[in-house]
């Protein structure tokens, strides 16, 4: 049975308050890594997204923190999207409640105004995108000698995004005996360069290996272009909470505004909406007012929202790493999901290059929204069934009916 968060140790203020919201027993990565972390040791912890890491490190910063200064804070957490920064700095409040630390979110697509005021009066944890932290360092707007705790989240998203650099750079201007904790889905690669560099006699937790065997059905759909839309229409339809993914920002607000003109509510969230209109999209879709946001990459890692029940990759990304970070919107801390890929003849060399690097069945089979409630069909990542999937042969002149649509609860529960 999971501990509950009081057998962990955490103090009795914070557990109450996550028992209040229903959070009684830890996931892996919280149970894990709590206990280390409040008794002040640097963690390494390799986990993905949904599976709790941002309470595995809210409750240990909440709990050690110090207070700030004007532009000294004593806490840092350095996070890949602005979406990201925003709900961790929202985690942190409701952990720490009304009387808790003092904080803030630092990130780009918006004015300085309101991130230096707040600067200025005092704050003792700062959520950052390492980008906008550079800008107010440079400004001098901001100090860090204070800082004594260091989270770095997701840190391979980091890397992918070329933060790397600064990553480093910010980090040699906080104190050098700070307490580091790493979170990533990978600890490889440029990730280890981090950890040899800046922890020290690191706890290292490993929950990947249990959480990859995730609930979710992978579905590898025939689909030439022009039945493309009439399938997202009809899979979202039947399954939603539902992200869609797309290879280009014009290509989602063009998917999104079909979409909308078929009856299907959708909000297109992309690296050039403005920050207000990306809240606004991300907030109609976590009330459940929007059936589907339709996304760049920007949202592979930066979209917290559980329960949504089905992924949609409209255009199939061009590698495994990029098609398990999207992927994992759906099928989150032992929910399950469904995965739908439209495939055309002309990337069937990059759908089999996914399959084979995922475990999955090779081929292609034919559009089947009936499906889609069954929990036989697809396969889960890294358990694939000894016989492949059928290649398609055929192409598909159009979606079955939908079987109805399946609403389902989209509560944020702040367990990501």
């Amino acid at each position: 049975m999971p501990p509950t968060f009081h057998a962990l140790g955490v103090r009795g203020d914070i557990a109450a308050r996550l028992d209040a919201r229903g959070i009684t027993e830890a996931l892996p990565i919280q149970a894990a890594a709590v206990p280390d972390a409040l008794a002040g040791r640097d963690i390494c912890g390799r986990a993905p997204t949904g599976s709790g890491k941002t309470i595995a490190f809210g409750i240990p910063l909440v709990t050690l923190v110090k207070q700030g200064k004007s532009r000294r804070p004593t806490a840092l957490v350095l996070a890949p999207t602005r979406e990201l920064a925003a709900q961790i700095r929202e985690e942190i409040n409701l952990l720490g409640g009304p009387k808790g630390p003092r904080s803030t979110a630092i990130y780009g697509g918006v004015g300085f105004g309101n991130q230096i005021k707040d600067l200025r009066r005092g704050v003792d944890i700062v959520v950052a995108c390492p980008g906008r932290l550079r800008d107010l360092l440079d400004r001098r707007e901001l100090v860090l000698d204070d800082v004594g705790i260091v989270v770095i989240d997701e840190a391979d998203r980091m890397a992918d995004m070329g933060f790397l650099p600064e990553v480093r750079r910010i980090l040699d201007l906080v104190r050098a005996d700070r307490q580091t904790l790493l979170f990533s889905a990978t600890l490889d690669g440029d990730v280890d360069v981090l950890i040899k560099h800046y922890q020290r006699d690191a706890a290292v937790h490993d929950v990947a290996a249990a959480e990859d065997a995730t609930p979710s059905r992978h579905l590898f759909w025939e689909a030439e272009q022009p039945n493309r839309l009439d399938l997202t229409k009809a899979v979202v339809s039947a399954q939603w909470p539902a992200v869609v993914f797309c290879r280009t920002k014009h290509r989602a607000d063009r998917l999104s505004t079909a979409l909308n003109k078929l009856g299907v509510s959708s909000a297109p969230l992309h690296g050039d909406r403005s920050q207000a209109q990306r809240e606004r999209a991300l907030a109609a879709f976590a009330a459940g007012k929007v059936q589907a946001l339709v996304a760049t990459d920007v949202a592979a890692r930066g979209i917290h929202v559980d329960d949504i029940a089905c992924v949609v990759h409209y255009d199939i990304p061009g590698d495994d790493k990029s098609y398990v970070h999207r992927s994992g919107r759906t099928g989150r801390a032992g929910a399950a999901g469904v995965v739908v890929s439209l495939v055309g003849r002309d990337q069937l060399k990059d759908a089999r290059t996914l399959q084979r690097a995922l475990q999955l069945p090779s081929g292609l089979s034919e559009p089947d929204v009936d499906s889609l409630a069954d929990p036989g069909a697809g396969a889960t990542i890294g358990s694939a069934p000894a016989e492949a999937a059928r290649p398609a042969t055929s192409r598909h002149q159009g979606p079955k009916p939908a079987p109805g649509r399946q609403q389902q609860r989209n509560r944020y529960r702040g367990r990501r």
